[in-house]
């Protein structure tokens, strides 16, 4: 039996995320694999419901599932909350509990749908980019912090072991792809970038059969917009990630279609890259497309069934190929395209 934690947040989370429990559900009959769920309150929720976003009772079930599914979570009504209970913090916290140190965010724009990305058709023909993200160092995290009257400071520092480790993650992905690996920093005006380039370039003599390239980060965010077809897989560093992440999810054309999976020491994690998107909760318009894509990445990182996360991703285009929901121009609602899905879901 797996046990996968169900975090459904807030907003359109639990929308979503209610989507992507019924196709796991689906994939279980259809491969024979035990699943079984269990929920937790999260972000938002769980500041109502306990006074803080990532409560112990939530903290031992993701410790004791095999993977955890998150929706989304915050939104205006938690903004003015204090910074160290606000659903993001609680959102670094599990990160950084679990040992996360590797984000993984496919931006795919799949064939025949090249007319939702706002690039021309003939530039987003063919995207195919995974974007691996170090997760748990860097601005985010780096001491020293903090903030006066007259001025704030943040530090950006990384370790030699945690740049090394989230390398081998992009090594191996990019192994198992078109393998060519294009590494990303500042190198030029940052003595962190210099460190991270030269640490890659050390991991790199472990895989000799991946092509190692570096750019620059403006200029990584140029490229992503006009030839994005040219990249395979990206590793960065936090921020950079962060920003060249979000930048690429647009290329399918809408954050509704983008999963993501957060791996590392402790349990994994699976969410779409979007938001909670408040205004349109509860109204049956969300895109479940990113969780359902999410799952498909949970089977096949923390299931180890990649053939289950292929019959997914296969059900989601043949879905968008007939229905689409509000955000893509069309009128399908949240229950219609899950629909859809489960019916073109197949082994």
């Amino acid at each position: 039996m797996h046990k996968i934690a169900v975090l459904p947040g807030d907003g359109i989370g639990p929308e979503v995320t209610g989507a992507a429990v019924r196709v796991l559900e689906k994939v279980a009959d259809v491969f024979g694999l035990e699943l079984g769920f269990d929920y937790f309150d999260f972000g938002g929720a769980a500041i109502d419901a306990a006074g803080e976003p990532y409560p112990e009772a939530t903290r031992r079930g993701v410790a004791a599932a095999d993977a955890v599914l998150l929706g989304a979570i915050g939104g205006p009504r938690w903004d003015g909350v204090p910074r160290e209970i606000r659903p993001e913090t609680g959102l670094l916290a599990l990160r950084k509990d679990q040992g996360l140190f590797a984000n993984l965010r496919p931006a795919r724009v799949l064939e025949g749908l090249e007319d939702l990305s706002p690039l021309k058709p003939e530039i987003a023909r063919g995207v195919d980019v995974l974007i691996v993200r170090e997760l748990t160092g860097g601005l985010y995290f780096g001491d020293p912090r903090g903030m006066s009257e007259a001025e704030a400071w943040n530090t950006m520092r990384y370790s030699k072991p945690e740049v090394e480790r989230v390398a081998r993650v992009a090594f191996e992905a990019a192994a198992k792809r078109r393998k060519k690996l294009t590494s990303v920093e500042k190198a030029n005006v940052l003595e962190v970038g210099e460190f991270w380039r030269r640490t890659v370039e050390e991991v790199a003599e472990g895989w000799p059969e991946v092509a190692l390239e570096h750019q620059y980060v403006d200029a990584m965010a140029m490229h992503l917009v006009t030839h994005p077809s040219d990249y395979d897989v990206i590793v960065t560093g936090n921020i950079f990630g962060d920003i060249l992440s979000d930048l690429a999810s647009v290329l399918p054309g809408s954050l509704g279609l983008l999963p993501s999976a957060s791996l590392g020491e402790g349990t994994p994690l699976f969410e779409p890259v979007h938001g909670s998107a408040p205004d349109i909760a509860g109204r049956g318009v969300a895109n479940p497309t990113a969780a359902i894509l999410s799952a498909g990445m949970l089977a096949t990182y923390a299931l180890g069934r990649p053939e289950a996360g292929r019959a997914i991703e296969r059900a989601v285009a043949a879905a968008l190929a007939r229905a689409r929901t509000p955000d893509l121009g069309g009128d399908a609602s949240t229950a219609a395209f899950t629909e859809a899905v489960l019916a073109n879901l197949s082994g």
